[in-house]
């Protein structure tokens, strides 16, 4: 009988699994190394590590929990450095109830689209992809249009460029290692050559897409929008018919593009 009971016991227990109050630690440091790795972004282990002042072991095992439940992602693979992942920047654009992004963003595409009007998209990038989730279209008759929840690849659209030029370098080596294979029989750009319009939309400040081989006769103007952490998760397009599309006007669209990103941006900020 007393072999029966102390098998029972507290110590047979504890043998047995963890405690509640241990689950419940565990929980809370997984949760810690979340927010650091979001104010800290892109971070190494040992760099997390030392800013935590816990174990590496322990770092490196909730990273990996983390990572399994789709929070976080290893961004930079050559010096394995981890950021966020959509989901959580998705979520988290949401933490203000009903407030998500395309409600924050709706007053402004629609005035951008007032004051242009040209159709304005608005989308968020999806790991490798751009998601359409808004748009206010032209008066014109001839007119861009694209279905809300349309994807696009981030390599097929000024807004994907826009926003891949607000990523880390290793970010975007991941997303640029696989090439495309042609698409509607039009030959799609290299990796190569996509990061020499990278170059060109950091320098410009904005994306330019004239005439794509995803989209002939469509030219248009990207910004990306970012959150508080200065992070790329969307990107708002200007989309101009090629026939209507003056290049001695493109300086003031652009502007007029960048701004309506940036008011977003802040509006994203302080949801």
């Amino acid at each position: 009988m007393r072999a029966d009971h102390s098998a029972d016991g507290p110590a047979a227990r504890g043998s047995a699994g963890s405690s509640p109050r241990s689950s419940m630690n565990s929980v809370l440091s997984t949760l810690r190394v979340f927010e650091e790795v979001a104010v800290r972004q892109p971070i190494g282990v040992s760099e997390l590590s030392r800013a935590m002042r816990i174990p590496k072991s322990s770092a490196q095992r909730c990273l990996v929990t983390l990572q399994q439940a789709g929070w976080l992602r290893i961004v930079d693979p050559e010096r394995v450095r981890w950021g966020v992942t959509t989901k959580a920047l998705v979520l988290g654009l949401r933490s203000a109830g009903e407030h998500d992004l395309r409600e924050l963003a709706g007053p402004v595409i629609k005035r951008l689209a007032a004051e242009t009007d040209e159709t304005v998209l608005l989308g968020l990038r999806d790991g490798g992809e751009y998601l359409l989730i808004a748009r206010e279209d032209s008066t014109q008759l001839i007119r861009v249009f694209l279905e809300i929840g349309t994807r696009v690849p981030l390599r097929a659209s000024s807004a994907g460029c826009a926003i891949m030029a607000r990523m880390e370098p290793g970010e975007v080596d991941e997303l640029l290692k696989p090439e495309l294979e042609e698409f509607a029989d039009a030959p799609v750009p290299t990796s190569g050559e996509f990061r020499k319009e990278i170059a060109r939309t950091v320098k410009r400040g904005y994306a330019l897409d004239m005439s794509s081989w995803y989209r002939p006769h469509v030219s248009s103007i990207g910004a990306a929008v970012t959150n508080a952490a200065g992070r790329p998760i969307a990107a708002v397009t200007l989309a101009i018919p090629q026939m209507r599309y003056v290049r001695s006007r493109e300086k003031t669209l652009a502007r007029m593009v960048v701004a309506a990103a940036d008011e977003i941006s802040t509006l994203v900020s302080s949801a």
